[in-house]
């Protein structure tokens, strides 16, 4: 059983893995990647991994990520949302038990939520309405730029996950470690399609 480390946002040597998506249309996949930055706001490692359009495999794929870097200094994970790849959705609790982390998913505009849409999209819908429902509530944060988040978190409070976030932002909503995720993420399903479409 993993145990919660204790955060200190306001330490240089704090560090978080922020993962983030991205995928094209048509495509079976979507590519995760991983960025480990510290407070300084130096990336120090990198790792990718994959979730399945329309699937249930991201939990698990990003567990795998963070297994694979094989560190023990990331104090923090940062999602880019938990409803991924076409209704993919992470289980944010099942991701900080397995990795002994923290974890603060993220995203940018209120919703009135995605039961509607969930309903509509699946013929067969129940599991994955059991899924989001599990995911609880969002809860608006303010950064100290001015700009709002909403917000889940996993073993750390709301107050420490805003300091956190604070720590990594440098201007507007969006934390560093999540904007290079996904421009890495962006680059990588960029090479991939010209890949493919070369060959």
């Amino acid at each position: 059983m993993f145990i919660a480390r204790r955060i200190h946002p306001e330490k240089k040597g704090i560090r978080v893995l922020g993962i983030a998506e991205s995928f094209k249309k048509f495509t079976k996949k979507s590519i995760l990647a991983g960025v480990v930055m510290r407070r300084d706001l130096i990336i120090d490692g990198m790792a990718y991994g994959s979730a399945t359009i329309e699937g249930d495999d991201a939990t698990n794929s990003i567990i795998s990520m963070h297994r694979l870097l094989a560190r023990d200094d990331i104090n923090c994970i940062m999602l880019d949302g938990l409803v991924i790849s076409m209704y993919n959705i992470i289980d944010g609790e099942q991701v900080a038990g397995e990795t002994g982390l923290p974890v603060i998913a993220i995203t940018f505009e209120d919703s009135k939520g995605l039961e509607d849409s969930i309903k509509h999209h699946f013929d067969d819908w129940h599991d994955k309405l059991v899924q989001y429902q599990k995911l609880g509530r969002r809860e608006q944060v303010t950064l100290k730029t001015g700009k709002n988040l909403f917000i889940r978190c996993w073993r750390v409070n709301h107050r420490r996950a805003v300091a956190i976030l604070n720590s990594f932002t440098l201007q507007g909503s969006i934390p560093e470690p999540i904007r290079v995720a996904k421009l890495a993420a962006r680059s990588y399903a960029n090479t991939l399609n010209y890949d493919l479409e070369k060959n």
